[in-house]
């Protein structure tokens, strides 16, 4: 199971917001670059970045955070927040961000999603479906919908997706564990996608019990930045 570390960015800053309320947002550092080399002196090799500036407007902001962080480290990146272009795409393809988280876009133009997925390769992207229940949110969580979160992923399956992220809103930023029920659900309908857990996680308990759903990894914030999970603890998980 892989350990990505998360770090998301308003104005330039490294933050997290509990249930993906922008009104309740706490600033944990100021330099993202520094925590993201912090992560790679742990022995992690992942980073989950997220431009919430870029979610909200609907257009990458922190450009500059994304190219620092891939100039100074060698993690291997996966971004979201915002892309819903064509340019941004290949601009961060350029850059060397490993893979592109699509959320919103994927819900309002499915069809341009399904167009990159072929055009560039399912192996760029992570469909990002965050949930309220088991119902698809938007517009960095400020929007729901009616739409089914397995609707959804049966949509864009036959394109032959191969990664996604499910955040579980309901549990994000506050550290009362994981919604196992909803990953092994995932897990289970679809053998063929790598599922990514987020939203939740507080202990090494969590982990183990993600592990043991098979998820292919998990994401891990605010556990990390309230020291509820040392680093050196995920460094010797991932060893194990």
């Amino acid at each position: 199971m892989r350990i990505i570390p998360a770090i998301d960015i308003i104005d330039g800053k490294c933050v997290r917001l509990t249930q993906g309320d922008f009104q309740k947002k706490k600033v944990y550092r100021e330099n993202p670059v520094e925590v993201a080399m912090e992560f790679q002196e742990a022995d992690l090799d992942c980073l989950h970045l997220v431009d919430l500036d870029g979610a909200k407007k609907g257009k990458v902001v922190n450009w500059n955070v994304v190219r620092d962080i891939q100039e100074k480290t060698a993690l291997s990146v996966d971004f979201g927040g915002g892309v819903k272009t064509e340019e941004e795409v290949e601009q961060l393809l350029d850059l060397g961000v490993h893979q592109i988280n699509i959320g919103s876009m994927a819900v309002k133009e499915p069809e341009k999603f399904s167009d990159w997925l072929k055009k560039y390769g399912p192996e760029n992207f992570i469909l990002s479906a965050d949930v309220k229940g088991e119902n698809i949110s938007i517009n960095g969580w400020l929007e729901d919908t009616p739409l089914p979160l397995f609707d959804l992923v049966d949509e864009f399956e036959k394109d032959g997706l191969e990664f996604l992220t499910c955040t579980d809103i309901g549990t994000d930023g506050m550290m009362e564990g994981p919604n196992l029920g909803l990953y092994k659900k995932l897990v289970y309908r679809y053998p063929k996608i790598k599922i990514v857990a987020s939203g939740g996680v507080s202990t090494m308990h969590d982990l183990h019990e993600l592990k043991y759903a098979k998820v292919y990894g998990v994401i891990i914030g605010k556990a990390i930045y309230e020291g509820r999970i040392k680093l050196d603890e995920l460094k010797a998980f991932q060893n194990s």
